[in-house]
């Protein structure tokens, strides 16, 4: 058997509370504070599927006005009293402006999918509808935009390479009966981990590539195709110039199998980063997804954005200080309910923590060694220069195990039950920790009756602190066959040595829109 090792994967969910919203941002970045934010180091972000928005106010009227005004004539102090009346923020889209109140709890930012619409008195209702909808589908392509070219320039760097250490963890769930057979009796609903004997070394890219020039919206003729590759004798300073062995770094079958399992559509485009497709950014956080559609001898092909599914492919990932850490989780069914007349569930079937560095060396220092004389990338010399952060590269990727107090926010994830039996936290090396459902069950339709999975879906956490700022991005999709739609992705910042004084305390909440 492959792993060498295994650990028992099994936490309950502690109720822990939930600080109110501090900050929401849309996804164009179009947000002007009318009302200054609390005095408080923590920030919350969120993004959701439809981001339209409208023009907000950018600008507020300077104390000092006043006294700039005293300095003019008397015809310009009229002038601009005059001015001021008719509209005083100063803004060239007033009265046209949308007011963000975070105190009043029944306030909504607009997403283009209310009714709200000023009509047209002379449009029949089939036209003002579909000039709503014209409305709400401009909107929503120019969010795709900006979610595909953040998403390029971001996390992708413009197609820039990222050298990282995958450690890969693998349930016992498809090791057959007898295996599952030797589970804790306790705990005999999750699935043990199993980790690999050795690390392996990727080397991962993504650029765009052009499929339309004549395309008539930009991006619509524009992809994102994504690499990663098993480091070869030539990544490695110690190797280039030397005559090895092409299998010198001792690659199994298994091992390239793992690395071309895809966690994207082949070819990214802007609309896959609508709700549906389960792809975004926000801040410093992103989330990728792809899925196998499920086919029954009764079932036609379906479309790869609903289920139910018979695989699924997940990332979710940090960047910050010149580090990526990302969590792959691939998701299967079993093989002998894949015939049943309702959707099965599906199980993780390995778990990939990916440690990376964003400057063109390995994130070990040990896979950094210069072909003269063996010197090492962390040591002084002539020939080699020393990383400035390895320090806190080496703590932040491969330091103790855990963010420090556990998960800073934890969601909701349903009953106690359901939190048991569905979900594990789980700490990593380089203070991570990472909440995420083993068991996906596809057959609880949104809405139904009796369905305790409709009104939270599915959640996955990932807690990192890479320097002096703590990260918790969460990413929240739906339930029943919509489990790769996304709700919402939700990312939380806060100082680290602030933590727990501003650890939230309401029992955990969904961030309010």
């Amino acid at each position: 058997m492959r792993p060498s090792s295994s650990a028992w994967a099994l936490s309950t969910l502690a109720h822990c509370p939930l600080l109110a919203t501090a900050f929401s941002a849309i996804s164009r970045g179009r947000v002007g504070l009318i009302r200054p934010l609390p005095a408080s180091p923590f920030l919350r972000r969120a993004l959701y599927y439809e981001h339209p928005g409208r023009r907000l106010c950018s600008r507020l009227r300077s104390s000092n006005d006043s006294d700039d005004n005293n300095n003019n004539n008397n015809k310009n102090n009229n002038k601009n009293n005059n001015e001021e009346e008719s509209n005083p923020y100063f803004d060239p889209n007033f009265p046209d402006l949308e007011f963000i109140d975070y105190s009043d709890p029944s306030y909504q930012v607009d997403q283009g999918s209310s009714d709200e619409f000023v009509r047209n008195p002379s449009a029949t209702e089939e036209e003002t509808l579909a000039e709503i909808e014209a409305m709400r589908e401009s909107r929503r392509r120019r969010n795709d935009e900006y979610q595909f070219e953040t998403y390029h320039a971001s996390v992708l760097r413009e197609g820039e390479i990222a050298l990282g250490e995958w450690t890969v963890f693998q349930t016992d769930t498809f090791m057959g009966p007898d295996v599952v057979a030797g589970r804790d009796e306790r705990v005999k609903h999750v699935p043990r981990l199993l980790k690999w004997d050795k690390e392996l070394k990727v080397v991962s890219r993504g650029y765009k590539v052009i499929v339309d020039p004549e395309a008539e919206w930009r991006v619509d003729g524009k992809r994102i195709v994504h690499e990663e590759t098993l480091a070869t004798a030539n990544d490695f300073p110690i190797y280039i110039h030397r005559d090895v062995e092409e299998d010198v770094l001792g690659w199994e079958e298994e091992d390239r199998r793992h690395v071309q399992n895809t966690f994207w559509p082949k070819e990214l485009e802007s609309l896959d980063f609508r709700g549906p497709g389960g792809n975004m950014c926000v801040g410093k956080a992103y989330t990728i997804c792809d899925a196998v559609p499920l086919q029954t001898n009764s079932q036609a092909e379906q479309h790869r954005r609903e289920g139910p599914f018979s695989e699924m492919r997940t990332e979710l990932g940090l960047t910050d200080a010149g580090m990526r850490f990302r969590i792959k989780l691939d998701y299967a069914t079993l093989e002998n309910q894949e015939e049943s007349s309702v959707p099965p569930p599906l199980h993780l079937r390995t778990l990939t923590v990916c440690r990376e560095t964003l400057d063109g060396y390995w994130p070990n220092p040990s896979d950094n060694y210069n072909h003269e004389g063996g010197n090492d990338m962390t040591t002084s010399s002539e020939s080699t220069a020393r990383r400035k952060n390895q320090d806190q590269i080496d703590t932040a990727l491969f330091g103790p195990p855990g963010a420090p107090g556990g998960l800073y926010d934890p969601p909701p994830v349903g009953s106690e039950e359901r939190a048991i039996q569905n979900y594990m936290l789980l700490d990593f090396e380089g203070g991570a920790t990472v909440l995420l459902p083993h068991r996906l069950d596809q057959h609880h339709e949104n809405g139904g009756e009796n369905s305790y999975t409709d009104s939270f879906g599915w959640v996955t956490s990932l807690d990192w602190t890479p320097g002096k700022i703590r990260y918790q991005v969460d990413r929240k999709v739906l339930g029943g066959t919509k489990l790769k739609g996304l709700k919402t992705l939700e990312l939380s910042e806060v100082r680290g040595e602030d933590a727990d004084r501003w650890r939230p305390r309401d029992g955990g909440a969904n961030m309010r829109q």
